[in-house]
């Protein structure tokens, strides 16, 4: 599995942001 990587593509940058909305909804009642 070798591509050039050319910074985040449109699928992977959705997917990070995501994963981060998603931890923060479980962080945030945690911390808070």
């Amino acid at each position: 599995m070798h591509r050039s990587h050319q910074g985040f593509t449109l699928i992977e940058l959705m997917i990070v942001v995501a994963i981060i909305s998603t931890l923060s909804t479980f962080a945030i009642p945690i911390y808070s």
